[in-house]
């Protein structure tokens, strides 16, 4: 590896004989192996023996340290954060002690009842406990004891989260529903007092009361038009803005898009329902699996991860779908268009009102969404405008 990287001896002689040769020639082969470029294996290299001295591991290979060590001998924030990711990755870095308190050891009791004895699955049990945290780490609740705890207390708490403007009706009423649970389990214990979790209530939110938002389909145009050109992101991320827009997939639809599930000959491609799990076919038009095709040739890297879609900086591993959501965002701002939401269900929005527009059914949409409840996709029928006034204005003749 050294001998790819340096080529005066005495180079070669410092990076053969300094300590945890093994170690460091492991860190440079897996960055070899993401894909990072030789200045930069060579940079590392260079860090890695600055490291060995600033920590004493020159004096002590054996040691392991910590993340205040690492603070305290390090001044520049380069080295810092190149120590911890190699400290990591060799298991030398000592995890911090989390001081267990009261209030955690009810979490997760209520965690174990969940999954041992509810059955619950792993999503709501992790779910559930992270809004119930969160929730009493916005109540400063530190030292455990829940018979403070009120029904006056939550509700002004929900009054407040509702007035800040962060949180949705329905975002307050999954909160409602976990905290129920929680506090169920904790009435159970002795831990709070009786008829608490009863006692909670939230604002009704009523079925179909929200309208659908997306760009309209000019804006859509315009969104993929801004994304043609040569540049690598823009090859990228065109395609995954037509998925969105074209298909009105889920963003996990789209990450989790694998190079097996696109057939060329057939011209057609294959979809895993991140609700569901469900598969689904669509048909691959020329525009899309042009798109796809152009980034699979000039910019997609070579690498074992079968996901279409990867980073574009190496390391390169699939491409995540909060990544997928952020990029979407990002595009969405640059159109200077006013939206209550910018990420990719704001394009599947626009998918399902354009087709409305073309005549489709609501079942038909429904499919081609993938909803398995009608309902899902009545909330539609509210943006068909044109169609309601026809309703609206129809002639009853001599009916009384």
């Amino acid at each position: 590896m050294f001998d790819q990287l340096f080529k005066r001896p005495l180079m070669l002689a410092c990076y053969r004989t300094s300590p945890l040769l093994k170690e460091r020639l492991a860190y440079l082969r897996h960055l070899a192996n993401q894909g990072y470029a030789r200045e930069t294996l060579r940079n590392t290299a260079q860090d890695q023996l600055v490291i060995l001295k600033l920590l004493g591991f020159d004096r002590r290979p054996h040691k392991t340290v910590t993340l205040d060590e690492i603070k305290r001998k390090t001044s520049r924030r380069k080295h810092y954060l190149f120590a911890v990711r190699w400290l990591r990755f060799m298991g030398r870095l000592k995890k911090p002690r989390v001081p267990v308190t009261p209030l955690a050891k009810k979490i997760k009791a209520f965690a174990n009842y969940m999954e041992h004895e509810a059955e619950l699955s792993s999503v709501t049990v992790c779910g559930r406990c992270w809004q119930v945290k969160m929730f009493f780490k916005q109540l400063r609740v530190q030292d455990g004891s829940l018979h403070a705890m009120t029904p006056h207390r939550i509700d002004t708490a929900f009054q407040k989260m509702l007035a800040s403007g962060d949180y949705a009706q329905r975002s307050i009423r999954i909160l409602a529903d976990s905290l129920r649970a929680f506090f169920r389990f904790a009435e159970t214990r002795g831990w709070c007092r009786k008829g608490l979790a009863e006692s909670i209530r939230v604002p009704r939110v009523f079925s179909q009361a929200s309208l659908p938002m997306g760009p309209s389909w000019d804006d859509v145009q315009r969104l993929l038009a801004m994304a043609e050109g040569d540049r690598r992101d823009d090859i990228r991320d065109r395609p995954i803005l037509m998925l969105f827009a074209i298909y009105g997939l889920r963003r996990k639809e789209v990450s989790r898009l694998r190079l097996e599930d696109i057939d060329w000959e057939r011209e057609e491609f294959r979809i895993v329902s991140s609700k569901s799990e469900q598969v689904r076919i669509y048909p691959l038009t020329w525009i899309v699996g042009g798109a796809i095709l152009r980034y699979l040739r000039e910019v997609r890297p070579r690498s074992p991860h079968r996901e279409v879609f990867l980073t574009l900086p190496p390391p390169f591993r699939p491409l995540v779908h909060s990544a997928i959501g952020a990029l979407v965002h990002k595009r969405l701002r640059a159109l200077n268009v006013s939206l209550h939401h910018y990420g990719p269900h704001a394009l599947r929005y626009a998918c399902a009102t354009r087709l409305l527009a073309t005549g489709l059914s609501l079942k038909e949409i429904g499919d081609h969404l993938g909803h398995l409840h009608p309902n899902s996709t009545r909330v539609y029928a509210k943006v068909d405008l044109a169609g309601l006034r026809q309703v609206a204005d129809f002639e009853l003749g001599d009916v009384q």
